[in-house]
């Protein structure tokens, strides 16, 4: 058995490793085992292994059990997640092959081949604990960002990947090194050779990654984003996004997963300015019949008032200033007439969209006429709703449609459909036509009706 050879910088490893020693040999002399070197050191060596993993088992009960108690006394989210985690736990797993380190050199002499192998294999085994304890170490720090200071919902998961993916390459470099007694820059010189090999192995990873940073750089997604890519099925809401796929849960609760350049190198509708807006739009459209559009009288105009009390000031501001029509500027203009039927009711829509507690008054209100068609007359109301609820954003719409399609009869005016629409001949005798078209044009702020959910 070799003497242990002492330095100054582990006295107490030295220590140790001396009564541990001078404990065996006792134990070999008294079954006269004393000159079987290679056994003696054999069973030192196991001892050893015994010894560095029983400390390595034995510090993780402890620091277990004293952040459980921490926890218990004074309940933090940072302690719940260093609990939940185990990352302490993991980067406890580089003890043990730090103390064979420590105590090889005193079991084992540094001239055999034993030793070499022992120290190596120890030192690959304290490289991926190593790498196993930074791993734990970032994803504890990611979680705990993400869910307590990431109120922006940033896409961080990818660049935590990232962080872990170059340490876990470093690491295994430094171990081939190691393993192979090689210095890792003659190892990174040779890897230069498989370069293209390795950005075809790693294509999806690489453009995630350079995808990954754009996306953060830019604020173009958030996990709880809804989005829309075109030519995919993708429509519903970002649920994760890595390095190689950006998870997507559609309305019909289907999962759709992406490559995250894919996002980049086309466009995507993003509903998140909607969503944080709290409005969202409405855009329909009525087909007025042309034929029931006529001028009024100003007796019709008073009856039609009083019937319709948001009308009345409308009226009375419009004689007192000697116009037929207004036409105010801003978001949210009161403009009609009071010359024609369509022109005192495209001033009561603009009333009753102003005044509707649903609608966001504030946001732009339009009720114009387009181009006439073949059909009709269309009459597209344009407002935003104070509320981004789907449920409620269907009611809202819906209402609106129902009570302006209801009260045009009163204004004489008709919606045109293939079974009521009239049209006068040259005996300007009216007769029915029986034209087939879409009896109201409707336009959404989305693809489709599904596109956004509550």
């Amino acid at each position: 058995m070799n003497d242990p050879i002492v330095t100054p910088a582990a006295p107490a490893a030295h220590t140790v490793a001396e009564w541990l020693l001078s404990t065996i040999d006792k134990l070999f002399n008294l079954i006269g085992l004393e000159a079987h070197e290679k056994t003696e050191e054999a069973i030192c060596l196991v001892i050893i292994v015994f010894a560095a993993f029983f400390i390595g088992w034995l510090l993780q009960k402890t620091i277990y059990f004293l952040l459980h108690r921490a926890e218990r006394l004074r309940p933090k989210p940072a302690l719940q997640e260093l609990l939940q985690g185990k990352t302490l736990t993991r980067c406890c797993y580089i003890i043990p092959p730090l103390v064979v380190l420590a105590m090889a050199p005193f079991a084992l002499e540094e001239s055999h081949r034993t030793y070499t192998i022992v120290t190596r294999i120890a030192g690959i085994y304290a490289l991926f604990a190593l790498a196993i304890g930074l791993g734990a170490v970032f994803s504890f720090i990611f979680n705990y960002y993400n869910v307590h200071v990431n109120k922006r919902r940033l896409p961080l998961k990818g660049l935590a990947n990232v962080a872990i993916g170059i340490v876990w390459i470093i690491i295994t470099i430094l171990a081939v090194s190691v393993a192979l007694d090689k210095s890792p820059g003659l190892l990174l010189t040779g890897l230069g050779a498989f370069a293209a090999a390795l950005m075809l192995v790693f294509k999806d990873s690489i453009l995630g990654f350079v995808a990954g940073i754009q996306l953060s750089e830019n604020d173009m997604i958030h996990v709880g984003d809804w989005i829309v890519v075109p030519n995919t099925p993708a429509n519903g809401v970002v649920l994760d996004m890595t390095l190689t796929t950006v998870k997507v849960q559609n309305w019909d609760n289907t999962i759709i997963t992406l490559p995250p350049y894919s996002l980049v190198q086309s466009s995507f509708q993003n509903w998140r300015g909607m969503s944080e807006s709290g409005c969202r739009r409405i855009v329909k459209t009525l087909t007025i019949d042309i034929t029931t559009v006529h001028s009024i009288t100003a007796a019709e105009a008073d009856a039609i008032a009083a019937r319709y009390p948001l009308l009345k000031d409308f009226v009375d501001n419009l004689r007192k200033s000697g116009s037929m029509e207004q036409n105010n500027g801003g978001l949210t203009p009161i403009n009609g007439t009071i010359e024609t039927n369509l022109g005192l009711f495209r001033a009561y829509c603009c009333l009753y969209i102003y005044n509707n507690p649903f609608i966001n008054n504030v946001q732009q209100i339009l009720v114009r006429l387009m181009d006439a068609t073949s059909y009709g007359l269309p009459l597209e109301i344009y407002c935003f709703t104070a509320t981004t609820d789907w449920n409620k954003y269907e009611g809202i719409q819906s209402s609106i449609l129902e009570h302006v399609s209801t009260v045009c009869a009163d204004f004489g005016l008709g919606i045109y459909s293939s079974s009521t629409l009239t049209v006068t001949e040259g005996n300007n005798n009216p007769t029915q036509t029986g034209n087939s078209a879409p009896a109201a044009g409707a336009q959404s702020d989305t693809k489709n009706d599904t596109s956004l959910k509550a």
